[in-house]
């Protein structure tokens, strides 16, 4: 990609759950399993009450079945850039959510319009220089003491950046360390509430029985992946 924005999901929308689970497959469990967990990791910051969220970068849509589950009383907001990933979340006729396509410049909804945010897996597609302006356009349509919820890949940890080579749509991507992630939304008046690293052993085979223990070890900065979990400041 000469003039790299974010990346071209549209090839891969049909079949983009079957392409992410064969490559995570050393993990234990399938994309399904991760799009779930990351919903039910926003249990102990939020309830069932009738929020407006907005997913950026939803994807094809599984997310929200998931929000529909855990959260049956939001109302979602859910757009990507990629024409087909929306295609593909329609057809899923997911309640209370409405998918929209978007420009990846643009959010098309209103100033403070929303209660969350939930971004899981999308700054590592977006060009670097673009982050700044993406997390500008994020505060403007939360309300204020809304929450964000910033769900990255972890490049300290080996497994993590394997996977990463080795994913056909992850052949752009730039991961974000955890520190400037959290000095991105710092210097764009957000206040980090939570740091926590996820995800430290497979979900299958003998070390299987030691995620008990990464509840524990959401300090160790050497996780999967990593959730932040920021409000909208002055």
């Amino acid at each position: 990609m000469a003039e790299r924005s974010f990346d071209d999901f549209d090839v891969y929308a049909t079949d983009y759950r079957g392409i992410h689970s064969q490559n995570i497959k050393r993990s234990g469990a399938d994309s399904f399993y991760f799009a779930e967990m990351k919903v039910r990791l926003l249990q102990p910051f939020e309830s069932n009450h009738p929020l407006k969220v907005l997913d950026l970068g939803c994807g094809d849509g599984t997310t929200e079945m998931y929000m529909n589950k855990y959260f049956p009383l939001w109302h979602i907001t859910a757009i990507d850039v990629s024409v087909k990933s929306i295609e593909e979340a329609k057809n899923k006729n997911t309640t209370n959510c409405d998918f929209v396509w978007y420009d990846g410049k643009n959010i098309p909804c209103p100033d403070e319009s929303f209660d969350v945010v939930f971004m899981a897996g999308v700054l590592h597609h977006v060009e670097p220089g673009m982050h700044d302006l993406l997390i500008q356009k994020i505060r403007r349509v939360l309300k204020n003491g809304a929450r964000l919820y910033l769900f990255e890949h972890n490049p300290l940890n080996p497994l993590t950046r394997h996977l990463v080579a080795t994913c056909v749509f992850d052949a752009h991507a730039k991961l974000l360390s955890n520190s400037m992630a959290k000095k991105q939304l710092r210097k764009n008046h957000f206040r980090l509430n939570a740091n926590r690293f996820i995800i430290f052993f497979p979900r299958k085979g003998p070390l299987s029985k030691f995620i008990f223990l990464e509840k524990y070890l959401q300090w160790l900065p050497l996780g999967g992946q990593y959730l932040l979990v920021a409000t909208k400041s002055d």
